[in-house]
């Protein structure tokens, strides 16, 4: 045990999600610890921050008057028995940890951690590429093709996360989100045929797939050192780069060069502000159009899973989430029925 002022007991009989948590819970149980920090107090103590973790969701936690032995036995994206107290701090849940000790993989479930997509990962698939086949010019087509065709490529693509915590960040979250913003392009473009929709296809189909050589998702999703030291908005952009050479090599001619340029450039500005991560700013309708439609997908998934997770079903708004940098309320779904139109009142809608 480390730092343990009596021993801790077995684990709880049931487990108690994060998402199901409240402040004032004595909790003693396993968690996956995603990342930690040795800290030192104005007074010269030094305290531990982390995050632990399971299926449901991360919650911030600290350990006072630790230790260097303390802080290195915690195993990041490892498990971790910890006993302590969940408490409210600045409107947001935290644990503080008491006691702890390190717990081999092969002793926990690994169902109660690693989070994955409910939906089909195969049906989603061979919805995108249905999707994908009404692409019309050649070379975008052929481009698609190299990538699909690509069997290390594919099996990537379909298990990786999303993000680390943002939105989707979960097995099969990347082709989730993808499938979710290629069939919200699909049902618009209509609206704007002035917009290529070649572009716009293989643009969402590509915007993020860097991220399956950028994130890991083992126990715990974490940046890979190629995701560290590129990151998946370059490494798209050199993906396309090399599929459009070999492909030109395979056709005998050049790959359009302006073609590479835009699909490139999409890529590159899909974040939308330099900010954000975004090497370029969008300067062509079709990446304005992928940078608010991936946007979009990513901020309803942040406040529906904000608001189907939040611990506290009495009260109307959701703990205040920093990366929305708002409470979320959450019984805007729920409208007063009203009393019924009357006949002439609804000729009005006829």
């Amino acid at each position: 045990m480390l730092r343990c002022s009596g021993t801790i007991v077995a684990m709880n009989k049931e487990r108690r999600f994060i998402n199901q948590l409240m402040p004032g819970e004595t909790l003693d149980q396993v968690f996956l610890v995603r990342e930690k920090d040795l800290r030192t107090t104005k007074s010269g103590d030094l305290y531990i921050v982390c995050t632990l973790c399971d299926k449901t969701g991360a919650l911030p936690s600290r350990m006072w008057q630790a230790s260097e032995a303390v802080f290195n036995g915690i195993p990041t994206d490892g498990f971790l028995q910890a006993k302590g107290r969940t408490e409210d701090y600045r409107g947001n849940l935290q644990f503080v940890i008491d006691a702890c000790r390190p717990v081999p993989a092969d002793k926990i479930d690994l169902a109660d951690f690693l989070r994955a997509t409910d939906r089909d990962v195969e049906e989603m698939w061979a919805e995108l590429l249905e999707i994908l086949r009404t692409i019309k010019d050649k070379f975008v087509r052929l481009l698609i093709k190299k990538f699909v065709e690509d069997r290390e490529f594919v099996a990537a693509f379909k298990r990786a996360p999303a993000a680390m915590t943002m939105h989707h960040p979960y097995i099969g979250g990347l082709l989730e989100h993808t499938l979710n913003v290629v069939r919200a392009a699909a049902a618009v473009l209509p609206l704007y045929p002035q917009v290529n929709a070649d572009l716009v296809l293989a643009g969402v189909f590509l915007h993020d797939a860097g991220k399956s050589a950028e994130l890991s998702s083992g126990p715990g999703i974490h940046y890979t050192d190629r995701g560290q030291l590129i990151g998946h908005i370059t490494i798209a952009a050199i993906w396309i780069g090399e599929k459009a050479a070999a492909l030109a090599d395979e056709l005998g001619e050049p790959f359009p060069q302006r073609t590479l340029n835009l699909l490139q450039h999409i890529i590159l500005a899909h974040h939308g502000e330099y900010q954000y991560g975004s090497p370029k700013l969008p300067a062509i309708p079709e990446a304005f159009f992928i940078h608010y439609f991936d946007n979009l997908d990513a901020k309803m998934y942040m406040t529906i899973d904000a608001i189907e997770n939040d611990p506290d079903h009495k009260s109307s708004f959701t703990s205040y989430l920093k990366q929305l940098e708002t409470r979320v309320y959450k019984r805007s779904g729920e409208l007063p029925t009203g009393e019924k139109h009357d006949e002439e009142e609804k000729s009005l809608f006829e």
